[in-house]
């Protein structure tokens, strides 16, 4: 019997209620809260059949036991599936996305969220609410820390390759996970950069950037998707019809299991659209297959199957067979999922003890964890100081030195901080000189900032000493020493969800202590974590050198110490542009032209900002898209194409460029590939992403590097609603252009025929 027909068979002998019954979504209460959760009665909900799933379990015993309360409570012997938020690992925390997109590597990716499956898996999770694929371009929303940035072809490869990581081939096997892309969509473009607020967004927009890595990771055989909690052009995602049947399940073809998140649908009557009756039949006719945490699917779809939901004054008319229909739809997705991943053949097949014990934080997956970390972080300068000298002595300052609370990062549910190792110890590990380390000042100094901050436990800790006190302590330690390597940045809880800023430069007790480092003359190397883009313009004049580690996770001070001491070459380029100044953002490198272009300095009439240096792009940033150094030269040949004339839709351009490492170091490079559109229907970018190649170089070691580009590659997304947006392309020229980031490149035209 095919896994369809089981589940239509199953769906035949099953009550309205037990129906009902599979589309509720339950927290364990095991881990913190993201939200107000309606019921806390689990075992209640189990033993009378009335959860389908449950997330947020921390062990395989409880697995177990949650499992067999579920089928005893089942009169057709029905499994839990379980869930849990993997969003940057589970048990091993690797660096968040916002720096593994900077790792521009999908093989580094897919195999990241393998470890994550087995990880996970080995703890009877199957169901993981990642990967987060949301597209970021404003670094005040605190949510950009989990997101891969702000390109559609990069996030689109990260999404492939994370969905293929945790699902592998066969969704049967023992260690492999159920991928849930989220939050569909345009949950990055919320005014303000403030978390949970609404999007406008044209449908070129919306389609040709936010919805493509959604597209991709469909392809890519995710099994699930989850809403998200913002309004798209005034209408809440949750109950959008439109975006969720017509697009998702529509145009891009999904057919697995479509999730709320956390009370989103009970939310649906804060975003004004009727009473907790009125939204659960909204979402449930939407697209929404099972309600998470707030149970109105439980509390209202019973009557609603029976009367329909009839509310003339908003223009609702639902029928009972409507509301049935769509309960009969979404309970066989429920049921189809954990069919598919053999849990009616054993609910307890990912209950097993010694797996869960061998998988944790297992050797290997500690060493991915370190090399991730050299692909990912960034160096944004180094004026000669860094590699770090063997022998030198090292004043290490800062409340990040040391620390090893803030090491994980937001959202490493089911990390331990104790576990980790701090950026002081993975320095005495691989430096022979002598490190003083002294703090310097407090991460922040509002004790009121303070307590937000410690909302799921302490991780800023206000010294009790002034700040004269720990600045003199620094100075007197840099003075000492031939170098100064300061750790600079967030606390854990500074960015993610609920965790949006107004400032995005540096908390002003950090900025002081820089200010006064670098006055001592000793040089200055800083070592920043952060779960977004900062305004770094005052810190990079400052500094003879900068490293953006982002938060790194389990193995943060190996993976660290490898790129301070010349172990490994930094090789991460920027997957968000990094603005000057907080009154930038939004920014991003897919600018559009305008009738009056920045013309790259200030001038009277023409798109920019009165009162930003020259030297800085308007709408680009301090730092584009793409950026990224290493301790080694590259250089570019011109590029070359093949033909420069094509015609018809199966022609295929072929560019390539020779780079040549003309250091003396063995580095890494980023070859990336953008087009140009001077001529088109509608606006357009004047520069997008189409290929990247991550090669290593020894000293005097050449490569080719070749980048094809088809007519796809050429074409953009354009409509006056939604669901009437088509990919078009307009014959004739395009310009190539190929370099080291988003700003620095060459360009060679092509001619393209219809």
């Amino acid at each position: 019997m095919s896994d369809h027909d089981f589940v239509a068979a199953l769906l035949q002998r099953m009550t309205l209620a037990e129906k009902i019954g599979q589309l509720n979504l339950l927290s364990a209460g095991e881990g913190p809260e993201t939200g107000s959760p309606a019921v806390r009665n689990v075992q209640g909900r189990l033993e009378a059949g009335q959860l389908g799933g449950l997330f947020g379990t921390k062990s395989v015993r409880s697995v177990r036991a949650w499992q067999e309360i579920a089928l005893a409570g089942s009169a057709h012997g029905i499994p839990l599936f379980f869930a849990e938020d993997v969003i940057h690992g589970h048990r091993t925390i690797f660096p968040l996305p916002i720096a593994l997109g900077c790792a521009f590597n999908p093989q580094l990716w897919h195999d990241v969220a393998r470890v994550a499956a087995i990880e996970a898996s080995a703890e009877g999770i199957n169901h993981v609410y990642a990967p987060m694929i949301d597209i970021a371009r404003d670094p005040r929303w605190g949510r950009i820390a989990e997101s891969p940035g702000e390109d559609p072809y990069l996030a689109s490869r990260y999404a492939e390759a994370m969905v293929k990581g945790f699902e592998g081939d066969d969704p049967t096997a023992l260690d492999t996970v159920v991928s849930c892309l989220k939050h569909f969509i345009a949950y990055g473009a919320a005014v303000g950069g403030r978390d949970y607020d609404n999007a406008s967004l044209s449908p070129e927009d919306t389609i040709g950037v936010y919805a493509e890595p959604f597209r991709a990771g469909i392809a890519a055989g995710a099994g699930s998707v989850m809403g998200s909690f913002n309004a798209l052009n005034k209408r809440p995602m949750h109950a959008h019809r439109e975006m969720i049947r017509g697009w998702l399940r529509g145009k891009a073809g999904f057919e697995g299991l479509m999730v709320a998140d956390y009370t989103g649908i009970m939310e649906l009557s804060a975003h004004g659209l009727g009473d907790r009756e009125t939204v659960a039949g909204l979402a449930l006719i939407a697209g929404i297959d099972m309600d998470m945490m707030g149970e109105d699917y439980l509390n209202h779809l019973p009557r609603l199957a029976k009367e329909g939901l009839s509310r003339p004054e908003s223009g609702i008319e639902i029928s009972a067979a409507e509301i049935c229909s769509a309960v009969d739809e979404a309970c066989g997705r429920v049921l189809l999922l954990k069919k598919r991943i053999g849990l009616f053949d054993d609910p307890f097949r990912y209950c097993d003890d010694d797996r869960a014990a061998k998988a944790t934080l297992a050797p290997a997956h500690r060493r991915l964890a370190r090399t991730s970390i050299t692909e990912s972080s960034v160096l944004l300068k180094n004026d000669g100081v860094l590699p770090l000298e063997p022998g030198s002595r090292i004043a290490m300052v800062g409340a990040a030195a040391d620390d090893r609370t803030n090491l994980l990062g937001t959202w490493s549910v089911s990390g331990d901080h104790r576990q980790a190792v701090t950026l002081l110890e993975g320095l005495h590990a691989a430096h022979d000189g002598p490190i003083t380390c002294v703090k310097g000042s407090d991460i922040v100094e509002d004790p009121i900032l303070a307590d937000r901050l410690n909302v799921h436990g302490q991780t800023v800790f206000l010294d009790t000493r002034s700040a004269t006190t720990m600045i003199d302590e620094a100075v007197a330690a840099a003075r000492a020493a031939h170098v100064t390597v300061a750790v600079v940045g967030e606390a854990r809880e500074a960015s993610g969800e609920c965790s949006s800023l107004t400032d995005i430069t540096l908390p002003h007790p950090q900025r002081v202590l820089i200010e006064a480092l670098a006055a001592t003359g000793t040089p200055l190397v800083l070592v920043v974590k952060a779960g977004r883009p900062l305004a770094l313009e005052q810190e990079m004049k400052l500094a003879d050198a900068v490293l953006f580690v982002w938060f790194t996770g389990t193995e943060a001070g190996h993976g660290v110490a490898d790129i301070l001491t010349g172990e490994a070459d930094p090789s991460g380029r920027l997957a968000a542009s990094f603005p000057a100044r907080t009154g930038q953002v939004p920014v991003h490198y897919q600018a559009e032209s305008t009738g009056r272009p920045y013309p790259g300095r200030f001038e009277k009439f023409k798109t920019g900002y009165l009162d930003l240096p020259d030297t800085i792009p308007a709408a680009t940033g301090l730092f584009p898209f793409g950026f990224g150094l290493s301790y080694t030269r590259f250089s570019y040949s011109k590029p070359t194409v093949d033909e420069a004339r094509l015609k018809g839709p199966d022609a295929v351009a072929v560019l390539r460029v020779t780079v040549t490492n003309e250091g003396e170091r063995t580095g890494t490079e980023v070859v990336q590939l953008y087009i140009s559109d001077p001529i088109a229907r509608i606006t357009r970018p004047m520069i997008e992403l189409r290929g990247f190649e991550k090669i290593t170089l020894q000293p005097g070691m050449s490569r080719e590097v070749v980048f094809h580009v088809a007519r796809r590659d050429l074409a953009y997304a354009m409509g006056e609603s939604l669901l009437d947006v088509e990919w078009v392309w307009d014959p004739g020229v395009f310009v190539l252009r190929v370099g080291r980031n988003s700003r620095d490149l060459q360009g060679i035209p092509i001619h393209w025929d219809a």
